[in-house]
């Protein structure tokens, strides 16, 4: 197989090549810059993110360099009267990681970059920029400029992942719909010492809501950093002026330096193709949203969480090429009507319109799931079935991510279900195995097996295909009734649940990996 050719070494591409990694398939990454980002820029992952980092290998990396945070606040700037936080820890038998982090973007990119040289020594090339490509029937081919001259590389697929101003969309002529409104942001990054010289109990992740001028707060490893709204008009401050700015929120402090500060523009721009091909925009390329809610790097990752296992199950042999289409058929209305429509919903909460945005509207476990980015449904089923809101603890719908819960195996040993999911479906069955349950053949890429209350004999033949489910806690998350069998995905997302009576899981299956074939 020819290499999955990368353009853009940002978060979303270097994601992407770890998840190649992680499924064998060969790869190149491409930069067009002699380095990584500098910029300050996102400084907040989600813990869907924190659960793509352990599929691919590098949560361990990433969390030894990040602050952990198990409260996210909500405060009225003008009174600092508290609003309902978001409250991760909540989540704590829906996932490993009940909580987000705080990593700026230029100290995340050096992890994921070491992890990928680690393994796969020489496959990030810098000073590389993409002048032109081709796509064929077979492949693509790329054309780079470098330091030696121009450079053709012959590719299976190309993946772009070269921000908003994308190279690759651009001569695709893919049209970008939405809007870049006038209104800014500004980013500061500010070294002051807030718990010993100048104590403050802040949240380590802060939102101080203010109808004239809100403020995000955010400890960084390094520094803490302050998200300013700035008028379309308003000039750019000046380093006295965002001082008074900052010192204005936290009152005098003994010193402080200022040592970056990013001004940008709000964005909910949506490619209105994201495949062209064998050439898929992905991150910044597919869509531009202003990163309220930290919804800008973590919206990109979830297409390094779509699209790399379908590529795989194709290069495999496993899927026929329509499986590809899933990608952007269910990516596209998250990020679009989602991602974007929440981060500017987010926005409005901030001013404190608070009837703008479902998105917390729902109790605290609702909002611990959606803030977090674990609520999002995808449309598996083509129906137009897809959100990104939970209000409440619900049974699991399909589409629905599937809870990382404790389960413990039949060695007796403690397993996440995620961990059973990775490189594979999996079918579960909700049975007793004690009646001795007969599952179909495992197969390449599926795998089934039983889960219960009652731990499988060791003479009941099925002990080895058992889970344990201590106090039937699974069954009762998922609010199915005994005797159901669901269909997980490789990316965490149910695939099907119908009774294990219909004994049609396998054709089920059949249908997704070959969406076109007549059973």
């Amino acid at each position: 197989m020819k290499p999955i050719l990368i353009v853009g070494a940002g978060p979303v591409g270097l994601t992407t090549a770890l998840a190649l990694q992680f499924y064998g398939l060969p790869f190149l990454l491409f930069e067009e810059d002699d380095s990584l980002s500098s910029d300050t820029k996102a400084g907040t992952i989600l813990t869907r993110t924190l659960e793509a980092f352990r599929r691919y290998g590098v949560a361990d990396d990433v969390l030894a360099k990040a602050l952990r945070v198990d409260e996210i606040g909500d405060i009225e700037r003008a009174t600092g009267a508290a609003r309902p936080s978001v409250r991760p820890p909540l989540l704590d038998r829906e996932t490993q990681y009940p909580f987000v982090v705080n990593l700026p973007q230029h100290h995340l990119e050096p992890i994921l970059h070491h992890a990928i040289e680690t393994r796969s020594p020489g496959s990030v090339r810098l000073q590389h920029r993409l002048t032109s490509f081709s796509n064929h029937d077979d492949g693509v081919t790329a054309t780079f400029e470098t330091p030696n001259g121009a450079q053709t590389v012959e590719g299976s697929y190309l993946l772009a992942c070269d921000g908003g101003r994308s190279t690759i969309r651009s001569q695709l002529d893919i049209k970008v719909e939405g809007e870049s409104l006038s209104a800014r942001n500004l980013l500061v990054d500010v070294k002051v010492d807030l718990d010993v010289a100048n104590p403050r109990d802040y949240p380590y992740l802060a939102y101080f809501a203010d109808p004239d001028e809100w403020m995000v707060l955010v400890r960084q490893p390094h520094c803490w950093r302050f998200l300013f709204p700035l008028a379309a008009e308003a000039p750019e401050p000046s380093a006295d002026e965002l001082r008074a700015k900052v010192l204005k929120f936290i009152g005098p402090v003994t010193d402080m330096e200022i040592l970056n500060t990013i001004l940008y523009r709000i964005h909910h721009r949506i490619a209105s193709n994201w495949r062209s091909g064998r050439v898929f925009l992905m991150g910044d390329a597919a869509h531009l949203i202003t990163p309220m809610w930290a919804l800008g790097l973590n919206t990109g990752i979830l297409d390094a969480i779509s699209l790399p296992w379908r590529l795989a199950w194709v290069a495999r042999g496993w899927a026929i090429d329509a499986l590809l289409d899933g990608y952007s058929r269910e990516q596209h209305p998250v990020a679009a009507l989602g991602s974007g429509e929440m981060a500017e919903a987010g926005r409005k909460y901030m001013l404190g319109l608070q009837g703008e945005t479902r998105a917390m509207s729902g109790d605290a476990w609702g909002n611990a799931l959606t803030r977090t980015m674990l609520g999002v449904r995808l449309d598996v089923d083509q129906i137009g079935d897809w959100s990104m809101v939970k209000t409440s603890e619900q049974p699991l719908q399909v589409g629905d991510r599937m809870p990382d819960v404790e389960l413990h195996g039949p060695d007796g040993r403690p397993v996440r279900l995620h961990q059973l999911i990775d490189d594979t479906f999996l079918a579960l069955y909700f049975t007793d195995p004690r009646r001795k349950p007969q599952l179909p053949a495992d197969q390449p890429g599926l795998k089934h097996m039983i889960v219960s209350r009652w731990d499988a004999p060791l003479d009941s033949g099925v002990r080895h295909r058992s889970l344990f489910d201590v106090g039937d806690r699974l069954r009762s998350r998922a609010g199915c009734a005994e005797g159901t069998v669901l269909l997980i995905r490789p990316d965490d997302h149910i695939a099907a649940m119908m009774p294990i009576a219909d004994k049609a899981i396998v054709r089920v299956h059949r249908r997704i990996v070959e969406p076109n074939c007549q059973d």
